[in-house]
């Protein structure tokens, strides 16, 4: 990957026609990265509602009216779709969740720096504020980060303080680039971009939600209903457009599942149920999934998920972190990134597990050395302040 050069801040254009957005995606398409952030409401909804799009290139800024009237934001596809432009974020997962419902698919080229931050060294899931401090010295103006950017016309000072997401991020993709090119971890980032770049990550399978929810039996008639019914929610979360929580809370769910209400009647006795809500179109779909589920012959219900395998020894759990946070220290690599505390426990219990931390770079890093642990060709000695790999074969 070249070397970006770092740029000087124009002033931001405020852009709220179609033909405006399609001449500055000509232009930004010429350029090796843009950056790009968004802002959006969602307190109401269960679709992102997208009010912003800020992007900056080498020589400008714009800051893209998303709700302006007459504005086709199909315009900036083009860009998106380009892979010989980078497109740079930070934290870059619910950009790229509007973008993908926005658009049907998510754009190419993207590089995340709260990602390369991690690899980088500058602990998990660093702040955007924090790093532009860090990498630039620049502060910025948290005065309008809870703004209300559905409110028509935009503030000036909204403007300023969108277009600061964008221009900053120049200089931090510049300067994390320097890093990752002086370090050899270019590599580390783009296999992390491979997660970011699968439309999976976005939507989740609505027949696996029920699992987050962690019911406290092992009743599988019960789990049966519950999976329905959590099922049955994301969907209709979906087709009504609010969150899933306001539709009917997981505690509901967990209710209603155990009781399993046949009629308007019951469903409406049922904590957090309205009236309603049991006796309109939501509250009939919902007795529908819940008669559904009640009719699966016995092999079909879901068994209550299970912790595979024995505890673990707190003993070698605790080894394997003292050697994570000594690899981490040696390669200046943020922990989470390396390998996670149920990875850990896998670790500690299984020959060989299925993990990412057993795969790739962090194989190289920490895996293979972790797998040499357990099986005593090494063991860990202090040197001064830090910790020492001695090998015992």
């Amino acid at each position: 990957m070249p070397r970006p050069s770092k740029a000087r801040f124009p002033e931001p254009v405020l852009i709220t026609a179609t033909d405006a957005l399609a001449s500055l995606v000509e232009r930004l398409r010429a350029e090796r990265y843009v950056t790009i952030d968004t802002e959006f409401v969602r307190e109401r909804t269960y679709w992102p509602e997208l009010c912003v799009v800020q992007l900056a290139g080498t020589h400008e800024v714009a800051i893209v009216d998303a709700e302006a009237d007459g504005l086709d934001l199909q315009a900036l596809a083009p860009l998106l779709d380009d892979p010989a432009v980078t497109k740079v974020f930070h934290a870059a997962r619910q950009d790229l969740e509007i973008f993908l419902y926005k658009f049907g698919r998510l754009p190419a080229a993207v590089f995340d720096t709260q990602v390369a931050a991690m690899v980088a060294g500058y602990g998990d899931q660093v702040g955007y504020d924090s790093l532009v401090s860090s990498l630039t010295g620049a502060q910025i103006d948290k005065a309008h980060r809870f703004s209300d950017w559905s409110r028509r016309p935009l503030a000036p000072a909204q403007i300023t303080y969108a277009a600061a997401d964008v221009t900053h991020l120049r200089d931090v993709y510049t300067s994390l680039c320097e890093r990752l090119e002086r370090d050899g971890r270019y590599e580390w980032v783009a296999q992390e971009m491979a997660f970011l770049s699968d439309p999976a990550t976005f939507r989740p399978d609505p027949d696996t939600l029920w699992e987050r929810l962690r019911p406290r039996t092992a009743n599988r008639r019960m789990l049966g209903v519950l999976r329905a019914i959590a099922a049955w929610r994301e969907r209709e979360a979906q087709r009504v457009d609010v969150p899933r929580q306001r539709l009917l809370k997981d505690e509901s769910l967990l209710e209603i599942a155990a009781t399993a209400p046949a009629t308007p009647d019951a469903l409406a006795a049922m904590r957090g149920v309205s009236r309603g809500f049991a006796d309109g179109r939501s509250g009939v779909g919902l007795l529908e999934a819940i008669a559904t589920a009640q009719a699966l012959p016995e092999d079909q219900l879901p068994s209550a998920p299970r912790k595979d395998g024995p505890r673990p020894s707190p003993a070698l759990v605790s080894l394997l972190k003292v050697l994570l946070a000594a690899k981490c220290e040696q390669h200046d690599v943020a922990p989470r990134l390396l390998a996670s505390s149920e990875e850990i426990d896998r670790l500690a219990t299984e020959a060989e597990p299925a993990i990412p931390a057993l795969a790739g770079w962090r194989r190289e890093v920490f895996g293979e050395d972790a797998l040499s642990l357990k099986a005593g060709r090494i063991s860990l000695g202090v040197d001064g302040r830090r910790i020492r790999l001695l090998r015992t074969d």
